[in-house]
């Protein structure tokens, strides 16, 4: 909105040229999320504890968790909100890379919230049903790919994806209509993956901003034919204004976690998880780093892997020795942890550190082509 604002007047007030360029607007919409999230962050934790929107915990989960029931949760809205205003205030809204990252994020908040609600209004422990989760998330999948079929967003097709560490080779699908599934697989597992994080005070949101930080990076080393062309990555005109979205993301996240940080006020819940992941997701999609985004969630990915392994493994032994095993004392990864005695803050600290080193990796493949 300032963009459109105040950057036409750059020829009376050559200052405003500032808002010509991406780092300056990125730098303001970053400040501006963490602003927003600081300054709502009390009020909206007050207004979910009148509602009596507390945290339901499961019986079978840590005993050490039972103490944080009752704790507001939904506080994903926060995220939601601080996002989109630092991006609207700061972005190019006739970016397409733009709308759709946004579209993502406010669908699958919606998902998240409508999750939330029945876990905290209706005392449903299990929240939406699985199947119909994954159900709306499929259909944005399915929005987004058949947009980005029909109207590409640059002039690098839809189907093809870069392939991290080679600079000369891409990935693209034979028959571009299965673009749209991978899309839906891509939107759904980082979401997933994000939500199943999401167990310990702070840690997926840490990581997500950790993620969203190093997304914005590419988005907008992409966006420009310079470094692009440089470094033997796709040149995707536009992109770069996904580096302001990705920051706001990032700074929304931060001030989040004021309040978020062990021992947390309030929890993101679904509508932030889900959003998070699903914001991810669309950013990795839209600049055609999908494996990429393997890279730079990594700790999502082995959060995920270690429930996928835990419940394979179960059925495997019930299936052939008659009674289920473990792999892991409790899964998600972070819930095995606990088991064998590390301290909550301990393991979201170590899991930090694994994000950030995970980053480098994804930093390392700019120049490791």
């Amino acid at each position: 909105m300032l963009y459109h604002l105040l950057y036409p007047l750059a020829d009376q007030y050559t200052f405003l040229n500032l808002f010509r360029y991406i780092t300056f607007r990125a730098a303001g919409g970053m400040a501006t999320a963490i602003v927003i999230a600081f300054l709502f962050g009390p009020p909206i934790i007050r207004w979910l504890q009148r509602l009596r929107f507390g945290q339901v915990v499961r019986q079978e989960g840590p005993q050490s968790h039972l103490s944080k029931a009752g704790t507001p949760t939904m506080g994903g809205v926060l995220i939601i909100v601080a996002t989109m205003t630092g991006t609207l205030l700061w972005a190019d809204l006739t970016n397409e890379y733009v709308l759709i990252a946004m579209a993502v994020m406010v669908w699958l908040g919606a998902l998240g919230f409508l999750d939330d609600y029945l876990k905290v209004v209706r005392r449903r422990t299990e929240g939406l049903v699985g199947k119909y989760k994954l159900i709306g998330q499929g259909m944005i999948g399915i929005i987004v790919g058949v947009v980005l079929l029909i109207w590409p967003v640059s002039d690098i097709p839809s189907h093809w994806t870069s392939v991290p560490f080679f600079a000369d080779y891409h990935i693209a699908f034979i028959v571009p209509a299965l673009f749209v599934p991978w899309v839906m697989l891509v939107l759904a597992g980082s979401s997933n993956a994000v939500n199943l994080t999401d167990g310990l005070d702070g840690l997926a949101g840490g990581l997500s901003a950790i993620a969203a930080a190093t997304f914005a990076v590419f988005a907008y080393v992409i966006g420009r034919v310079d470094t692009s062309n440089y470094l033997g990555l796709f040149y995707m005109a536009g992109a770069g204004e996904l580096s302001i979205f990705c920051v706001a993301l990032a700074g929304a996240t931060l001030g989040f976690l004021w309040f978020n940080a062990h021992p947390a006020e309030v929890f993101m819940g679904d509508t932030g998880s889900l959003a998070l992941g699903g914001a991810l997701g669309a950013v990795a999609v839209l600049i055609k780093g999908e494996f990429l985004l393997v890279i730079v969630g990594g700790v999502f990915v082995v959060e995920a892997l270690s429930v996928m392994a835990q419940v394979g493994w179960f059925k495997y032994t019930a299936r052939t020795r008659g009674r289920g095993e473990r792999l892991f004392e409790m899964a998600p990864l972070h819930h095995h942890f606990e088991k064998l005695g590390w301290a909550e803050s301990k393991i979201i600290m170590r899991f930090w550190i694994l994000g950030i080193l995970c980053s480098l990796v994804a930093f390392s493949t700019l120049k490791i082509r």
